[in-house]
């Protein structure tokens, strides 16, 4: 199966990506549901697919558990028996993990060696979409841009994202990593809408604005639809989800979003899929426009 398709740069992906931390990020994640989830993701046509090497229950222990959200998306992926030709792998890099506390290190030092062990851990040659993490507030941005640079320029990934990135992080990032920066990925749902100027930037310079938390959060996706009164209104009347309904909101705000939804179950990534050929009408969009959380 086939889904509309949006660019990454040189690339061309699903319009709906899958957000592959809820895969273990408790301490009892059903695995073997997850790699169903991850085949039936596949099955559906969904070909990007975002992880990073801090994901992971919230007894993470380091540095031993360092990739277990990886190494868990490796292994559904291989298990799978189709083809993988077309599939893309994200990871990030820039934070550490000690315990429960999360820090960040955005030296050069740092992200070489976590996109070097991510790389490893994913099983591939060169890194299809290694993205920054998170700013570090300790360190000049453009010194951890540079350090970003140089893993293209060695051949360690084959281009760049950014992620919880402000508009002039964005502008700074185009000037010094050029057009090896291919995406954005931050935070974007109807609870949260602090990047409207960053969708609007991506535009502009051809980024691909990569939404996490498209619900409002692992914890408030179950409950998105009581939440969000005028889009349960509109997903009653078309008969699809509340969920669904979001994300096709977010495809029609702009044709360089590609919503990254997280799912552990197979029953979840059906649902959200069908967001990408779900058309809204003008009136339709006009009524959530203004949504108010209810």
């Amino acid at each position: 199966m086939s889904l509309p398709q949006r660019r990454l740069g040189d690339l061309e992906i699903s319009a709906i990506g899958f957000g592959a931390m809820t895969l273990t990020q408790t301490p009892d994640s059903d695995v073997e549901r997850g790699t169903r989830a991850v085949h039936a993701a596949l099955e559906a046509g969904v070909t990007f697919f975002d992880t990073a090497d801090v994901y992971g229950p919230t007894g993470f222990d380091t540095p031993g558990g360092y990739g277990v959200n990886e190494l868990a998306l490796a292994k559904a992926l291989g298990s799978w028996g189709g083809s993988l030709d077309d599939v893309v792998i994200a990871t990030k890099g820039g934070h550490t993990r000690d315990g429960l506390t999360w820090w960040i290190d955005g030296s050069r030092e740092h992200l070489r060696a976590a996109a070097e062990a991510s790389r490893e851990r994913l099983g591939l040659d060169v890194l299809p979409l290694y993205q920054h993490h998170r700013p570090d507030p300790r360190r000049p941005y453009r010194a951890s841009l540079e350090a970003l640079r140089s893993l293209v320029d060695d051949g360690i990934a084959a281009r760049i994202g950014l992620s919880n990135a402000t508009v002039e992080q964005i502008r700074l990032a185009a000037e010094i990593i050029g057009p090896a920066l291919v995406s954005v990925q931050n935070e974007y749902s109807p609870a949260a809408r602090g990047s409207e100027a960053e969708i609007d930037l991506c535009a502009e310079l051809g980024l691909t604005f990569l939404s996490w938390g498209p619900f409002g959060g692992m914890r408030e996706a179950k409950a998105f639809g009581s939440s969000f009164a005028p889009f349960a209104e509109v997903a009653a009347a078309r008969g699809v989800s509340a969920q669904q309904v979001a994300l096709a909101w977010q495809l029609a705000r702009s044709p360089w979003i590609v919503p990254i939804p997280g799912a552990s179950r197979p029953e979840s990534v059906l649902d959200s899929v069908q967001a990408a050929t779900l058309v809204l009408t003008a009136d339709e969009l006009a009524h959530l426009a203004g949504v108010d959380q209810s």
